[in-house]
């Protein structure tokens, strides 16, 4: 099986898993917003959309600071997490770039056992 073979299949199980959760498929930046409010630990009832936007960039941080591109470097008053960039992101397409983050997301859920 290919790798890209088995990212598909992991990928297909997560949306399952959340689709059950939540009762719709998820897109992408439903699960970046929903990794954004996990991240910064705190839940309203409303989040302005510069808010949301705030939380996938959050997201995206987190999940790649897995993968050394990115270190928290404070959390402010607010309880808003920043991060410091710590190297260059590589050079992907438009497909290669979808399954970079598909593969930190899968080890994000997998790293805090969300949705077992």
């Amino acid at each position: 099986m290919l790798a890209k073979d088995d990212l598909q299949l992991r990928w297909w199980k997560l949306e399952e898993k959340l689709m059950s959760r939540f009762g719709k498929k998820p897109d992408m930046e439903a699960i970046l917003f929903l990794i954004g409010i996990q991240e910064f630990g705190q839940i309203r009832n409303k989040f302005t959309k510069e808010q949301k936007q705030d939380l996938m960039h959050v997201a995206i941080c987190s999940l790649l600071s897995a993968s050394g591109y990115y270190q928290l470097q404070k959390t402010d008053d607010d309880g808003w997490p920043h991060y410091q960039q710590l190297k260059a992101m590589p050079e992907l397409n438009v497909i290669e770039q979808e399954n970079f983050l598909k593969d930190h997301i899968l080890l994000y859920f997998e790293n805090h056992e969300l949705l077992d």
